[in-house]
């Protein structure tokens, strides 16, 4: 009866002219001293009902009012509590009054149970070097998760249906007092019976034991464009893992990987061939056949030529990777071509012959040159 309920500013242990600021400090005091999660007295849960009552009604200006005008009789249809539900039901609860939900507790759950994208997916596809040069049209096979077909993604057997997780009694959260020298703090972990989702599943569906996702193995083609180099990444929009919650699906990213050349190094949109030749044709001059992209090609090999001198066969490099989206022409890198003097390290009688009269006609002297390096023959080339 009302005429046997305790004062409320008795019970929270303040004057009647506290301001709102005392009260409610008042109150987060009593509440971390007798909530039933923390405290080990009988009557602990008596006395928080007692003080979440009375704080609900010294925090309201109007019921404040009645009750300083009339008692308890004054607020008798405002304070009648049967729990806490008229209150603060837990500790988490006096943290998200006091600290603006600061412990994370219902803007995670809301997260974790609204629509939310779904995963994004790798694969790695091997593509060969001619193949990154001139682009081509793959097809490959990828594992990836799907919704169940049978539940729909709900994870219950048809005719069935998820019910309120009983462990976080639909939360998706379950919160753990800890006491510190600071006081009762409140940790918040995802519930591991339902994992976040506030539902627990009581008949799982017979295909996807309760996972709402089965693993299937889809056919699926990509393009892939002239000019591409290893790592370059193609997307393909919403083939990636299933959305959550009614949420989109993510994407799935082809990462290429070329093959090395037999003959050829890549750099940028250019194009490295190293080429011997014999000590004859250096001095002499040749003309030669050497492979390009497009096929076999004939050069000029000049009187004099040098190991480390490049001849640049233009627009035979790389086609260049089209990025602005409007698929019209790049143009195409160049091909250089690396002149090494192979030295022959067995001669014939014959050839030793002819190299001795050749050695006396150009007699034993040396002349120091210039640093002309392969480096800096290289940066002519490259016109640096």
């Amino acid at each position: 009866m009302a005429e046997n309920k305790r004062d409320y500013y008795e019970l929270l242990g303040v004057d009647r002219n506290a301001s709102e600021a005392d009260i409610k400090k008042a109150f987060r005091k009593k509440a971390r001293q007798f909530h039933p999660d923390v405290s080990d007295a009988p009557d602990a849960a008596e006395r928080f009902k007692e003080v979440n009552e009375a704080y609900e009604i010294l925090s309201d200006g109007d019921k404040r009012a009645r009750y300083d005008r009339f008692g308890h009789a004054g607020v008798s249809g405002d304070g009648g509590f049967s729990g806490f539900e008229g209150g603060f039901g837990s500790v988490a609860d006096i943290f998200e009054e006091f600290f603006g939900g600061g412990f994370g507790q219902a803007g995670g759950s809301r997260r974790r149970r609204g629509p939310r994208r779904g995963a994004d997916l790798r694969y790695d596809l091997k593509i060969s070097f001619e193949e990154a040069v001139f682009g081509t049209e793959k097809e490959f096979e990828v594992s990836r998760p799907e919704i169940c077909p049978t539940c729909t993604g709900s994870g219950a057997e048809p005719g069935t249906s998820p019910v309120t997780c009983s462990a976080c009694s639909g939360t998706g959260e379950v919160r753990r007092v800890q006491q510190s020298i600071l006081g009762s703090f409140v940790n918040v972990t995802t519930c591991a019976v339902c994992e976040g989702t506030g539902e627990e599943i009581k008949n799982p569906c017979k295909t996807c034991n309760g996972r709402k996702q089965v693993t299937a193995t889809r056919t699926k083609k990509v393009t892939v464009p002239p000019g591409v180099d290893s790592d370059t990444q193609i997307r393909i929009t919403g083939e990636g893992g299933p959305g959550v919650n009614g949420g989109p699906p993510g994407n799935l990213f082809v990462v290429l990987h070329d093959d090395d050349h037999k003959y050829f190094k890549r750099r940028g949109d250019d194009i490295w061939l190293d080429l011997q030749i014999n000590v004859a044709q250096a001095a002499l001059g040749d003309e030669v056949k050497v492979p390009t992209l497009d096929g076999e090609e004939e050069i000029t090999i000049h009187p004099g030529t040098e190991s480390g001198d490049v001849i640049k066969l233009r627009q035979k490099g790389v086609p260049r990777l089209d990025r602005s989206g409007r698929g019209s022409p790049m143009g195409r890198g160049n091909q250089h071509i690396v002149i090494q003097v192979s030295i022959p390290k067995k001669l014939t009688d014959e050839q030793r012959e002819l190299f001795s009269q050749l050695s006396k006609t150009l007699g034993k002297e040396v002349v120091a040159q210039p640093e002309r390096g392969f480096l800096n023959q290289i940066r002519d080339a490259l016109g640096f």
